[in-house]
């Protein structure tokens, strides 16, 4: 099992444009969909324990690692998620140095942009998903109103959060 933790993560790890949460659907696929380890709602409340802890979003993987397998699974999918992509990066990083003068480099970078907006977008969309499962129709719909008030208000993003955590008292 742990093995498997460590595979599953380590492939998330390289398809992670973004950030851990670029992946989200995948992990999604792959936790809930494909073996099972995890349901909708406990894949939606371990992000969302996940995101409001202070630290990087890798916390993410690590909570369900630790959901699926205990402290060893909380390890492998942490070593898992960190361990491919920074050999990656660093190998890449150097690669980067050596080319920095190439007239394709630019583009290629510029290039990636959309692909981690994308893979973002995805995420948001995935969560909803799951969130509507767990929560009916109200779920998106707070989703949705706390996305139009950061966006479209001065408001700080710790009110909106602070009121998803009053809404879940009051509606769980």
């Amino acid at each position: 099992m742990l093995l498997q933790i460590l595979g599953t993560f380590a492939v998330l790890s390289l398809l992670a444009v973004g950030g851990a949460n670029a992946v989200l659907p995948e992990m999604h696929r792959q936790l809930v969909v494909l073996r099972g380890w995890l349901d909708d709602a406990t894949f939606a409340q371990l992000y969302a324990l996940s995101q409001a802890a202070p630290g990087p979003n890798i916390l993410v993987a690590s909570a369900m690692g630790w959901w699926i397998a205990g402290t060893g699974g909380l390890a492998m999918a942490t070593l898992g998620m960190l361990l491919p992509s920074a050999a990656l990066a660093w190998g890449v990083a150097g690669l980067t140095i050596r080319l920095r003068h190439a007239p394709w480099l630019r583009p290629a970078q510029a290039g990636l942009v959309p692909v981690a907006i994308g893979l973002m977008l995805a995420a948001g969309l995935v969560m909803a998903g799951a969130s509507a499962e767990a929560g009916g129709w109200l779920a998106p719909a707070i989703v949705l109103a706390s996305a139009l008030v950061v966006w479209r208000t001065p408001w700080s993003p710790l009110w909106v959060m602070a009121g998803g955590g009053l809404a879940g008292l009051l509606l769980g």
